[in-house]
């Protein structure tokens, strides 16, 4: 009798910790939530320089080979290696998360959902077909002529377009496929009250959300502290749920 093979039958999570912006502690924290919000057999991986401080639950892989123009360095472009056509030996399907999202409630329906490349519909981009990769789903190896097409020429590529997720939505065009609404929310554009109102109300959670995106600023410790580094708004209420979830 042939058994399964265990490792076909899991699922993989993927994220990317590079330079100093982000702690060990936000890949840990992100890996918590993953457990506890994820029924299906798993593998996280995080692709770093820099393991020291991550929990020895977390699979190390070093960062995969790419060219990032110089004044790109800092910049999400460095995610388009997670399409390579072979990710140091992972193989199956994948879902990937920026280590500042803040997971809310299950997420078995991510691995479900579609079977081609299925992304955030940016929340700024509506009705232009492009995603936000904040959080996207694929099979490792499928889209690896993106990452090829990018490696042919890398200051023509981020020359003609503003970020990686821009460049990955028009390659894939019509087969792109977005999440629901109601999954992924940004935590500035719909958890925080508008205009004045931000220093009254506190943030809220959005109606039916699994995971909220805090991309930029406020980052989820700024958020603790009740912290927003901007001149012009330089605090705001405290998300009293916040530390509930992100821990």
């Amino acid at each position: 009798m042939n058994m399964p093979d265990e490792k076909q039958n899991k699922v993989n999570i993927l994220c990317m910790k590079w330079g100093t912006l982000y702690s060990a502690d936000y890949v840990n924290k992100l890996y918590n939530m993953v457990k506890r919000n994820l029924t299906l057999p798993f593998d996280f991986y995080c692709f770093t320089e820099d393991g020291i401080g991550i929990l020895p639950e977390i699979k190390i892989k070093p960062l995969p080979e790419i060219s990032i123009p110089t004044k790109n360095q800092v910049s999400p472009w460095r995610k388009l290696s997670m399409l390579a056509s072979d990710l140091d030996g992972i193989t199956g399907k994948a879902l990937f998360l920026d280590l500042d999202n803040i997971i809310m409630d299950n997420i078995d329906c991510f691995f479900t959902y579609s079977d081609k490349l299925s992304i955030i519909e940016n929340w700024t981009q509506k009705g232009q077909g492009i995603g936000n990769s904040s959080v996207y789903y694929f099979e490792i190896g499928k889209y690896g002529y993106i990452l090829d097409k990018y490696n042919r020429d890398p200051e023509a590529v981020v020359s003609r377009y503003d970020n990686e997720q821009i460049f990955v939505s028009k390659e894939i065009g019509k087969d792109l496929v977005f999440w629901p609404e109601e999954w992924c929310k940004s935590f500035k554009r719909h958890c925080i009250a508008g205009r004045f109102m931000r220093f009254f109300k506190a943030p809220i959670i959005p109606k039916d959300v699994k995971i909220i995106a805090f991309h930029g600023h406020p980052r989820p410790h700024e958020a603790l502290e009740g912290r927003w580094p901007k001149k012009l708004i330089p605090f705001l209420r405290k998300p009293s749920w916040l530390s509930e979830y992100w821990r």
